[in-house]
């Protein structure tokens, strides 16, 4: 039963992640554009406005740590994120740029408990499943490009106002989640100060914050140069940056096994370098599908690595987990501002551009050289130690002697394979779809049906509005089983034989 309550919160942890990290993804991309288009902002107060967020957001993450050191983990977490879906709400009703501030304060401090409570939350689990970490982050993932599509296929048809109803809603159904999903005790006594966690782990955060640093760099470089150096329009960055998101989702499991056999140094190190490999060609300007392949290449580098620094930081944390992801989300979060500034004000220019590429590639490269060192300061092993069965020898005869156990243990396993099974999760969303465009097709408002058989069509009617509700609908619907299609197929060839 405890294994089986284990497995339940740490599920309940990972669908919070992706309900609230999809909309907060959306809501960076988004925000600028926004504020300046909808509510004649000018560049300085976008940038004051995501100022005040970043800002807040820094200020509130130690104060969370202590929080979900004190207090139920789950509960911090969940009003977290009530704070976040009250952002998105204020955004969505704001008259003006003025009121857009309160957003951004909810915003930040909102994040800061959610993020915090939850990866301290999840660091609880690390004993019994040393993937912990690498199963949250593709969370993440899943959540980021599935928000994507459907944000960017429903903003012409909701504009951008509807665009942040629907973060609030994710938002309020992951406090629900979280409300509902028990917690395990929170213990104070004994627990390193956050002056002393500090000093542990100054090496592996300073490597946390460069690696923050040059992810977000490169993000920003990435974008502005699709958007600026390409002239690509919303819909078409967006493409390029999916495939990225798709490899979040997908990849961090599998390699995590590679951590398994390589060691954390040796994953930490190859994938800064693969980075500053995809930094480098970054300057050269090469064309959007290829940038899109180089992308997925550094993505599935971060995927590698950033669970390992989360793994790292709660295992050196002891009992003060909630600190020890307040001080890690804080450097994340100083490490990206430093890296989206630099890059925002080199890429002006030809020789500037160049000088920001070839700037984040070079910390990456000595990050490369210097991340076993850091993490051989902080005390933790090289290996991750894979938890060990908790069915013990003397229990074997037992679990034979008795009728019901054996069948009920079976069982258990068998509707946990289910559960786990991709080819039949998808199965069931590919009949549910055909069954319902069927429906819709007898009365004229399936998507797909007249997308393919219907009168020709100008490109709008596919990537923006498709007229009545219901064909949008099934527009983003159609989307949405296309990736999911591509995902499911993609778990499906990594996925590992079993024994």
């Amino acid at each position: 039963m405890e294994e089986i309550a284990h497995r339940r919160r740490a599920e309940e942890n990972r669908f919070a992640a992706a309900l609230t990290k999809g909309p907060a993804e959306v809501l960076d991309f988004l925000l600028p554009l926004w504020v300046g288009s909808r509510l004649g902002a000018s560049a300085a107060e976008v940038g004051a406005l995501t100022a005040v967020e970043t800002l807040v957001s820094f200020v509130v993450r130690p104060i969370a740590g202590s929080l979900a050191d004190r207090f139920d983990r789950g509960r911090i977490s969940a009003i977290g994120a009530i704070l976040y879906g009250l952002s998105f709400v204020v955004y969505a009703v704001t008259p003006g740029i003025e009121v857009a501030y309160l957003a951004a304060v909810l915003g930040g401090t909102g994040g800061a408990l959610f993020w915090v409570a939850l990866r301290a939350r999840v660091g609880e689990g690390l004993a019994r499943d040393d993937s912990a970490f690498s199963k949250l982050f593709a969370a993440e993932g899943g959540g980021t490009w599935i928000a994507f599509v459907v944000a960017l296929t429903a903003i012409a048809w909701i504009d951008y106002r509807g665009v942040f109803w629907l973060g609030a809603a994710a938002c309020a159904v992951a406090a629900v989640v979280l409300l509902n999903a028990p917690s395990a005790p929170v213990r104070e006594a004994g627990a390193p100060r956050l002056s002393q966690l500090g000093k542990r782990m100054r090496p592996m955060l300073a490597l946390v914050a460069l690696t923050a640093m040059a992810e977000a760099g490169v993000a920003l470089l990435l974008l502005m140069h699709l958007q600026r150096g390409h002239r690509l329009q919303l819909g078409e960055i967006a493409a390029v940056f999916i495939p990225g998101f798709i490899v979040y989702s997908l990849l961090p499991d599998h390699l995590h096994g590679f951590v398994r056999k390589v060691g954390r140094t040796r994953v930490l190190a190859l994938a800064m370098v693969a980075s500053a490999t995809f930094a480098a060609g970054l300057s050269l300007a090469p064309s959007p599908p290829m940038l899109a392949v180089m992308w997925v290449l550094s993505a599935a580098a971060f995927a590698a690595a950033i669970p390992v620094e989360q793994a790292v930081v709660a295992e050196a944390a002891g009992l003060s987990l909630g600190r020890a992801m307040g001080i890690y989300e804080s450097a994340t979060l100083l490490g990206a501002t430093a890296g989206t500034f630099v890059a925002g004000q080199l890429y002006g220019s030809d020789t500037g551009w160049r000088v920001a590429c070839f700037g984040a590639a070079a910390l990456l490269l000595f990050g490369s050289f210097v991340v076993r060192g850091a993490v051989r300061r902080v005390g933790v092993a090289e290996f991750p130690v894979e938890p060990r069965k908790t069915v013990s020898q003397k229990e074997k005869p037992a679990t034979r002697t008795i009728g019901e156990r054996p069948q009920a243990a079976e069982s258990v396993t068998e509707e946990a394979n289910k559960r786990s099974n991709p080819l039949r999760a998808w199965t069931i969303h590919v009949v549910v779809y055909v069954v319902a465009q069927a429906a819709l097709a007898v009365t004229g408002y399936s998507w797909p049906v007249e997308a393919l058989f219907g009168a020709p069509h100008a490109a709008d009617w596919f990537w923006n509005s498709s007229g009545h509700w219901l064909l949008n609908l099934g527009r983003i619907w159609t989307f949405v089983l296309v990736i999911d299609t591509g995902w499911t197929a993609g778990r499906a060839l990594l996925k590992k034989p079993s024994c």
